[in-house]
């Protein structure tokens, strides 16, 4: 079992009491999921830290196996098949396989995270996710001491996901991590959403969080994980790597090359919402900036 993150804060801290009221009601099937504790980013939970809605958060997705539209993924994903679901863990582990869902989610403790999201289109919300911490899983399976990066792909199933009848990436989509990254606290295998099962459109029925690294970085409906000693390709640095780098780390002193990554708009904030500085590490400095120590974060984007 890999150190678990923990949080001193509690969700009544950061949120009024009328809306923490309602949210527990929202919540009151929570516990049918087996949800443990509700764990919330401490060092970095501002007054101001509250969930977008549910509309907010499942109606605007990026989500390219069903369209280029914010839109597309709310409205195609439910052609998406996702029972039964495996997941195939191979590599450089000591146990290989394929794992049911249901094998999966028994290796970890299901948690609420409510973690910031902040995508490279310099938009943002605030999400409560459920799910389990990634470090459980691999230490479940048994990583080897050659492995130094984490690979993950997902479902490829073009009858089922319209967008992936087009060229707009290369299918199917596949992203990674570092090893230490992977195994971070922080770093979850997200199983749902506002306590209720994960919808397809935002990456069921189970998917990667990093919180600290922009959007397109935590891959959904992941079919396949592989350990391995080289760093893997990722599908946006294979098509642009001017653009997006292997780590992706949310930093306002690093520039998109067609936008800045200074400041960035909330989701839900209104047509007329000022726009709000761009936090180092979407605001986990804290927790994640020694992964980086001594790296040139503007080579290494």
């Amino acid at each position: 079992m890999a150190g678990r993150w923990r949080n001193k804060l509690t969700w009544s801290q950061i949120t009024p009491e009328a809306v923490y009221l309602n949210r527990r009601q929202i919540m009151g099937g929570l516990g049918a999921i087996g949800v443990g504790a509700v764990a919330l980013p401490g060092q970095a939970a501002p007054t101001d830290l509250e969930p977008n809605s549910w509309e907010e958060i499942t109606s605007y997705n990026n989500f390219y196996e069903f369209g280029t539209d914010k839109s597309d993924p709310q409205q195609y994903a439910g052609q998406m098949t996702t029972d039964p679901w495996a997941v195939k863990i191979d590599g450089l582990v000591a146990r290989p396989g394929t794992y049911d869902l249901g094998d999966i989610q028994k290796v970890g403790t299901l948690e609420e995270r409510l973690y910031r999201l902040r995508c490279v289109e310099a938009w943002s919300m605030v999400v409560p996710w459920v799910g389990f911490e990634l470090a459980d899983l691999l230490s479940h399976v048994g990583v080897e001491p050659s492995a130094k990066y984490v690979a993950f792909e997902t479902l490829y199933r073009p009858d089922e996901m319209r967008g992936q009848r087009r060229p707009v990436l290369e299918w199917p989509y596949v992203e990674a991590l570092r090893l230490d990254e992977a195994m971070h606290p922080l770093t979850i295998m997200a199983t749902g959403l506002y306590g209720k099962d994960l919808p397809n459109q935002n990456g069921a029925p189970i998917r990667l969080v990093v919180p600290w690294k922009y959007g397109f970085k935590s891959i959904k409906s992941v079919v396949r994980i592989t350990l391995t000693a080289d760093q893997p390709p990722t599908s946006w640095n294979r098509y642009a790597p001017n653009e997006y780098g292997f780590y992706s780390n949310v930093n306002p002193e690093v520039d998109h090359p067609r936008w800045s990554q200074g400041t960035e708009r909330r989701i839900g904030g209104g047509f007329f919402a000022p726009r709000v500085p761009t936090q180092m590490f979407n605001g986990y400095a804290e927790e994640v900036a020694s992964l980086y120590a001594g790296m040139d974060l503007k080579t290494n984007f």
